[in-house]
């Protein structure tokens, strides 16, 4: 028997919520929805996809690096290189290993914050997840779009629309996630192998170059030792500068975020993907190798081989060091080949972090009640993560520098949370030596995040203000989804089950909700007289008690397993839940199908101020029980005729 009448779907939302669809249930309900398709391929293709992000920094981290740190650029890259070897890479080998089904350093935390401390932290931590993945997406397409109109020879009437180019370039990156993870990680491959090979060619012209040429390294440790004096001066100022470098550790956060993506074997459990694990592991160290390797070899041959004029602002390296080689080096036509490729992997870095925000909003916020049930879905999501990295480009104009602060704080406010993460698993789990490294590490991320907000406290800002949007949504959702069943399946145990069939058989089923105090004979007793006699249930009547107990009503769907309680003579069927009145519907609603009547439902009024019981609904699971289960089944069931009969005494 149906609660609900659907209405046919339009092609377009057809289309739209394609991955949507019913899986069995013994009640209907929001909740009752099938997963959507996994797409998993090997390690080595995810990596791919996750290092358009990591590797396209090469396009302007050499840059930054020589503005940052001067002739010092390659000795503060080794810092960074060390940091992101010794440090991220264990810390998130470890996240992999705790964390496999990609919830990453967000879920690892949530576990040492119950209830809502818990889910607020999950919010925070996404509010800066989202302003990481979402400003990676609008900071490529913008840099992307500037290496387009500075190409020399691009026409001259691309100059001044880099918005409308960068808006174009986001567009064609949702279309492709539109279109599936398939074709995404299919572009990411042929995009990643053709960018490092080209980057490749450049190192090795470069290194080659600077070989040849041994009175550029001369004039550039002249420089070293005429700038900083003794070697202990420059190992202190390189480490002083190097937070300004910390965007060479960008692609972490979203290597574990798109772990489900990674193949595993037959003989992986859920509880513990071994395969999976495996290949995160593979990948994140993969990575790294081959960045660090590069980032070491680029800062190196840019720092010796371009006038130091040439990275400032407006200057033909400023964002794209490696490029001015590329031309210079190697002639205008393998340049513009090598600016093809850098524009086509900056405008694709937006794919990881789209690829993370698919796989962290569908996990935490619809399972919370915080976003719609069609935020389980892909191409819907799609569509707002493009409105708003559309409005994010809009209010940065389109600018690089502008964005670069917020993207610095996003992606060390993740480094230095999983950090924390490992640190207090490894504590957990009293392993004293890893306490000790993973320390000193969160110690110099937290070092790194500090000095990048006070350098550039517009980037806290607005990751602040991300925050505080996924909060305001993420609340506003929950109180607008809290009168739906949310369960997501209703089970009876065999003792349960004979009871209500029995009740069934022998004419009405009376469920009379009761509170639990002390579960004693008397107490049941005067519970039964009381409704009784003020709802006028005859004598030769049996009844069910029924016993809702909160366990942890931040949660907002629940399975729920009835068990029958046997006290003297009465009966109560007993369950756990996240709120009392949901949980009663979703139960009236079982039985209903289950004996093919409508129960009845006893209640008593609840004391005390009715805007207080809202509340405490809301955030506790309990309150105003009656009129929310009436109202909860009024919604669920259109057809008044089809609805269980609620009763509250006078």
């Amino acid at each position: 028997m149906t609660t609900t009448q659907v209405r046919p779907r339009s092609r377009f939302a057809a289309w739209l919520l394609e991955d949507a669809g019913e899986q069995h249930s013994q009640i209907p309900g929001p909740m009752a929805k099938r997963a959507p398709k996994e797409h998993q391929h090997s390690w080595w293709k995810v990596m791919c996809l996750t290092g358009v992000d990591y590797f396209s920094t090469l396009g302007y981290q050499p840059g930054i690096a020589a503005l940052a740190a001067g002739v010092l650029s390659p000795l503060a890259t080794l810092v960074l290189v060390a940091l992101t070897l010794l440090g991220a890479l264990p810390v998130y080998r470890r996240v992999a290993k705790e964390s496999p089904h990609g919830g990453g350093s967000i879920a690892m935390l949530a576990k040492f914050l119950p209830n809502w401390w818990g889910k607020i932290l999950i919010l925070v931590l996404l509010g800066f997840a989202a302003t990481d993945f979402t400003i990676t997406m609008t900071l490529s397409a913008a840099d992307g779009a500037a290496h387009i109109v500075e190409n020399p020879l691009m026409p001259d009437a691309l100059h001044g629309h880099n918005m409308l180019i960068t808006l174009v370039l986001l567009a064609l990156l949702a279309a492709v996630f539109l279109k599936g993870f398939s074709e995404a990680i299919s572009i990411a491959v042929v995009l990643v192998g053709v960018y490092l090979s080209l980057n490749l060619v450049v190192a090795v012209v470069g290194v080659v170059r600077v070989i040849t040429h041994g009175s550029m390294v001369t004039d550039w440790t002249h420089a070293l030792t005429t700038q900083h004096g003794s070697p202990i001066a420059m190992i202190g100022v390189a480490l002083l500068v190097f937070p300004k470098l910390a965007l060479g550790m960008s692609g972490f956060e979203t290597g574990v975020a798109v772990m489900p993506q990674i193949k595993g074997c037959p003989e992986d459990t859920e509880e513990y993907p071994r395969m999976r694990i495996v290949g995160a592991r593979k990948l994140l160290s993969t990575a790294a190798l081959i960045m660090s390797g590069f980032l070491i070899v680029s800062s190196l041959i840019t720092t010796i081989l371009i006038p130091e004029d040439a990275f400032k602002d407006g200057g033909p390296a400023n964002g794209r060091a490696l490029a001015y080689l590329a031309h210079e080096r190697l002639g205008n036509a393998f340049g513009t080949v090598y600016d093809i490729s850098t524009i086509a992997i900056l405008w694709f870095a937006g794919a990881s972090a789209m690829a993370g925000l698919l796989n962290l909003v569908p996990r935490y916020l619809p399972r919370f009640g915080m976003a719609p049930e069609w935020a389980r879905q892909i191409r819907p999501l799609v569509l707002v993560f493009a409105a708003v990295s559309f409005g994010i480009t809009w209010y940065f104009d389109a600018s690089v520098d502008a964005q670069g602060a917020a993207y610095a704080t996003g992606v060390l406010v993740l480094i230095t949370s999983a950090a924390v993460a490992v640190t207090l698993s490894a504590a957990r789990q009293q392993q004293r030596s890893r306490v000790i490294g993973f320390s000193v590490v969160t110690l110099i991320l937290i070092y790194t995040t500090i000095d990048n907000v006070i350098e550039k406290p517009e980037g806290a800002q607005l990751a602040l203000l991300f925050v505080i949007a996924v909060l305001v949504v993420s609340f506003a959702s929950r109180f607008r989804r809290a009168f739906e069943l949310r369960a997501v399946t209703v089970t009876f145990d065999e003792k349960a089950a004979a009871m209500i069939d029995s009740l069934a058989a022998r004419g009405e089923v009376r469920i009379v909700t009761h509170e639990i105090d002390k579960r004693e004979p008397e107490e049941y007793a005067e519970k039964e007289a009381d409704q009784r006699r003020e709802s006028h249930i005859p004598e030769e009547e049996p009844i069910l008690f029924l016993e809702v107990i909160v366990k942890d009503p931040s949660e907002f769907s629940t399975e729920l397993l009835v068990t029958d309680v046997e006290i003297d003579k009465y009966h109560i069927l007993s369950v756990e839940a996240a709120a009392v009145p949901n949980c009663i519907a979703a139960i009236l609603l079982a039985i209903r199908d289950r004996t093919g009547a409508p129960p009845h439902v006893y209640f008593e009024w609840t004391e005390g101020n009715p805007l207080m019981n809202l509340l405490r609904f809301m955030f506790f699971g309990e309150g105003e029980v009656a009129p929310v289960t009436r109202e909860i089944l009024r919604r669920a069931v259109p057809r008044r005729s089809q609805r269980p009969h609620v009763h509250v005494d006078s």
